[in-house]
């Protein structure tokens, strides 16, 4: 009787293991980046993303990583506000930007970081059309 009690507590003890480790890879699966920008040199990361520009179709649903300094554009009439990630090239004369909208979608000011600083954003790249003119974004984004 006490050997079948040990086998069955041992049994236990083995799919919980299989458990957390099948919990631990799925949440490790969920934050998977397609593209991680900040793994790249400043030159390379200026090109991927004048290459999102240029051939946005490419990137549409891949999760993008990437780091820079958080800036807010606006249209002309300051009624939408635009959160980015800018990034310069490694002689610092060029740069290139990126929209982010955070999970959420909260109003600016809350939930954003101080404006100039740097941050890291991660979220899914799409295109949106507004006004008759295509831009790009990070939807549904996490500032890490």
């Amino acid at each position: 009787e006490d050997s079948i009690i040990d086998d069955t507590l041992e049994k236990e003890e083995v799919v919980e293991d299989i458990i957390e480790e099948e919990t631990a890879y799925q949440e490790e699966s969920s934050s998977i980046v397609d593209i991680d920008l900040t793994k790249l040199s400043s030159t390379m990361v200026y090109s991927e993303v004048y290459n999102m520009m240029y051939l946005p179709e490419n990137y549409i649903g891949k999760t993008v990583k990437m780091s820079g300094t958080f800036v807010i554009y606006t249209n002309q009439d300051e009624s939408q506000y635009y959160p980015a990630v800018i990034i310069q090239d490694a002689t610092a004369c060029c740069s290139q930007g990126l929209e982010f909208v955070l999970e959420g979608n909260p109003a600016y000011p809350e939930g954003y970081p101080e404006l100039g600083i740097e941050i890291a954003v991660t979220g899914t790249f799409e295109t949106y059309n507004e006004d008759g003119d295509i831009y790009c974004r990070l939807q549904n984004a996490r500032i890490e």
